[in-house]
């Protein structure tokens, strides 16, 4: 299981431990990772996805995640949510046929 947040793409970042004698070392930043329950409107199915604590609050800003996955570009989101991505959008083009 990769450190990569499945939504925003962001993951492990490079930099250095600096001593009280300036001494550099390097080291990892690790992405704030939690598993988050996302219920998906349109679908009605609730996914389970690995997030970054920002990401879930960039979800709550925009309004949920179906609204985050059709403004976001396919390069950041994991293949799972691409999946969704796609379910969504022929979910909602259904509904516009219908209509």
């Amino acid at each position: 299981m990769s450190r990569r947040c499945e939504l925003t793409g962001v993951g492990p970042l490079v930099g250095h431990n600096v001593s009280h004698s300036n001494i550099k070392t390097k080291r990892r930043f690790l992405p704030a990772l939690n598993p988050a329950s996302l219920q998906s409107d349109a679908l009605g199915q609730t996914f389970r996805l690995r997030i970054s604590n920002k990401a879930l609050r960039t979800l709550d800003f925009k309004g949920g995640l179906d609204t985050f996955l059709l403004g976001a570009s396919d390069e950041q989101l994991s293949p799972r949510a691409q999946k969704i991505k796609r379910q969504l959008k022929a979910k909602l083009a259904e509904q516009k046929a219908a209509a």
